[in-house]
């Protein structure tokens, strides 16, 4: 079970990385227009708003692997529900406000990395 829950935490840390590069050098590119469903001129004024979003999502990604890597396993361990409860208040937050398809994107999947590192331990 440690080794799904820890691939699980590392796909949500590339997704976290994915969602970086899109929303910091992607944005006002034809993938980040698609992926956020956006048009050029309102990409373009929103774009250093959406870098300063995709550096937050790097700081989830890089607790979630800091987590993985940590050579305390149980403090690792700490570390991953730290920041998985992070992803899951933020895509929480998401869906409340922007849309809800970021529920599906982060929440759920930050969830079942919760229950999967809880049935872990």
């Amino acid at each position: 079970m440690a080794l799904i829950a820890n691939i699980v935490v590392g796909l949500i840390g590339l997704l976290h990385v994915y969602i970086l590069v899109l929303e910091m050098f992607l944005w006002t590119k034809p993938a980040g227009l698609k992926a956020f469903r956006n048009t050029p001129e309102r990409a373009a004024e929103t774009a250093v708003l959406a870098a300063n979003q995709g550096l937050y999502n790097g700081f989830l990604a890089a607790g979630l692997f800091w987590g993985l890597a940590h050579p305390t396993p149980a403090f690792g361990v700490q570390i991953e529900v730290f920041f998985l409860l992070c992803v899951l208040v933020a895509g929480l937050y998401g869906a409340a406000t922007a849309g809800r398809k970021i529920l599906f994107i982060q929440s759920v999947p930050a969830a079942i990395g919760l229950v999967l590192v809880w049935l872990a331990g």
